[in-house]
């Protein structure tokens, strides 16, 4: 009981370092205000050497203003920083790093800044803690990565330091409550400050600091895709995979990866999938972002239900004019949130299928290449089984069955569909399929304790290319899987070293299927079965409320 009535003068370290950054800060401040031209001065009066720092780089929307402020601070005074933030998005989240501020980075996805980040790890200026997906990353802001400063974007704040996210909300909600409840500091660069916002997404009280800054935050139009520059043998594959996949397992509830793959589905989904009479029976409730290409389906009454990670550039408008599909506040607006739509697409989906730069024989597969650490983003929770998962759907259960067996005696449970689409050869003639991962010696140059791999082989369970669909939950051996891998591999070298006669077998089996095999004539696989063949199209079909960015526009 002496111990409960005289605590440790050490309990409250937290509070009283958080007021002494506060007491630091005080003067440049007007209650929470502060103007844009103190913001170095701001960040070197809070940032403490050592700090965990969080500058909100999503995949879309961006803190740039606090991130330029940030490279224009002090090395002698903001230094030794752990950056913890979810896309290394902005040149100046490398900048600050090739500044020598920075000694760790624990990050999702690095994007456009993968080459420059690889040449650091490779010249040892920067240690990697992990790679984490969004989801894992989030957690750990609650146990024992949680930023000590957090630097966030929203839309607008009020007089008071209340925000409004607006539609890309994001990641902002979980990067305040884990900093704000930690005896955190939060600093917010805003567009406008306003008497009244259209609703509050952030409450005041988590936000110590608000900059209006010189121009509005940078959002990337991230989940576009041109239909003009879909192929031809993408909508091949995006025909094996309505017939083969999607008709196959009645697939309703479904998050689709980004890219050209993906994109030829959704636009095929009002022709072809629609001449097949899916209508209602596939692709009804998704965990997606406003992807531009998916307003045909959703004209067409495909789609009942769309959750987002975050908007979309251009977006806006339509998707506050369709209140039935999207999630929209009382304002008229859609409200966002990356963890909850995270958890979403790892628990309540049936499929997953998104697209890979390398896949190995086992069906592992990676983004992070030679020279290139672009991490993953949200596809390992989006690509993994869900062994936490306890509702069951059909396609669930005979997936599950497939994996297992039937009859076996063994305790029934459903299996998560994740699938990859690729072509045999991607860019550069580059092949999909290598018999090693570069993640391993991506792994060994980088010092990671772990080979940087996507989707783990033992979650895939289909794997589509040009030359057909492979449903590796019907293997029964390790040999099985290679040779269904091999199989679907095309002329790559993976798939010229193929057994045929094991090929031939499992096609018998139907764990390959050829386009041919599905009754898909290749030769009908041409752009005319887009629902929309270009941007402008896509402006059309939406009745003018799609305002696509300027770099999409040709007319």
């Amino acid at each position: 009981m002496q111990g409960a009535e005289h605590p440790p003068a050490g309990w409250d370290r937290q509070a009283r370092n958080r007021a002494a950054r506060l007491a630091r800060a005080a003067p440049l401040a007007r209650g929470k205000q502060v103007d844009a031209g103190q913001a170095v001065a701001l960040l070197e009066a809070l940032i403490e050497p050592g700090d965990r720092l969080c500058i909100e780089g999503n995949n879309q929307k961006q803190a740039d203003f606090l991130a330029r402020a940030l490279v224009q601070t002090d090395p002698a005074r903001v230094r030794e920083l752990h950056l913890v933030q979810s896309v290394l998005a902005l040149p100046e989240h490398i900048d600050i790093i090739e500044r020598g501020q920075v000694a760790r980075l624990d990050f999702s996805f690095s994007g456009q800044q993968a080459g420059r980040l690889a040449r650091l790890v490779e010249a040892g200026r920067i240690r990697i803690g992990a790679i984490h997906t969004y989801l894992e990353l989030y957690a750990r802001y609650f146990v024992d990565l949680t930023p000590q400063v957090a630097l966030v974007a929203a839309q607008a704040a009020d007089r008071q330091g209340n925000l409004y996210t607006g539609p890309n909300t994001e990641d902002t909600p979980v990067i305040v409550e884990a900093t704000a409840f930690k005896g955190g500091i939060v600093v917010a660069q805003v567009n406008e400050i306003v008497d009244r916002l259209p609703r509050v997404d952030i409450p005041a009280d988590w936000v110590d600091f608000t900059l209006v800054a010189p121009t509005p935050h940078y959002v990337e139009p991230l989940f576009t895709r041109d239909p003009a520059l879909i192929t031809e043998t993408q909508v091949l594959t995006a025909m094996i995979a309505i017939k083969g996949l999607y008709a196959e397992y009645g697939i309703t509830r479904l998050n689709h990866g980004i890219g050209f793959d993906t994109a030829a589905i959704e636009l095929l989904l009002p022709t072809y999938a629609a001449e097949l009479g899916l209508k209602g029976k596939i692709c009804t409730h998704w965990a997606l972002n406003p992807h531009p290409t998916l307003i045909p389906a959703i004209e067409a009454g495909f789609v009942q239900s769309v959750h987002s990670f975050g908007s979309e550039v251009g977006m806006e408008r339509y998707v506050a004019a369709r209140p039935d599909v999207f999630f929209i506040g009382a304002d008229g607006n859609m409200r966002s949130n990356r963890a909850l739509c995270q958890a979403a697409g790892h628990y309540a989906c049936d499929l997953f299928i998104g697209s890979t730069l390398q896949i190995d024989l086992a069906g592992n597969s990676s983004t992070a290449t030679k020279g290139r650490i672009a991490g993953f983003g949200g596809a390992p929770n989006m690509g993994a089984d869900a062994r936490g998962r306890r509702h069951a759907s059909p396609a669930w259960l005979r997936a599950g069955r497939e994996a297992r067996g039937e009859g076996t005696g063994t305790m029934p449970r459903g299996q998560k569909l994740v699938a990859q689409i690729v072509e045999t050869y991607r860019e550069h003639m580059q092949p999909a399929f290598v018999e090693q991962l570069d993640a391993w010696a991506l792994a060994e140059s980088a010092g990671m304790e772990l080979p940087p791999v996507m989707i783990y082989g033992e979650d895939l369970s289909h794997i589509i290319t040009e030359e057909g669909i492979a449903n590796l939950l019907l293997c029964r051996s390790p040999q099985e899987r290679e040779q269904a891998i091999r199989g679907v591999a095309g002329y790559t070298p993976v798939g010229l070293a193929r057994d045929k006669r094991m090929v031939e077998n499992l096609r018998d089996r139907g764990i390959i299927r050829r386009p041919q095999d599905l009754g898909i004539d290749p030769r009908e696989a041409t752009r005319d079965l887009l629902a929309a063949r270009n941007i402008k199209e896509l402006v059309h079909a939406s009745g003018g409320l799609y305002e696509p960015p300027k770099k999409y526009r040709n007319w």
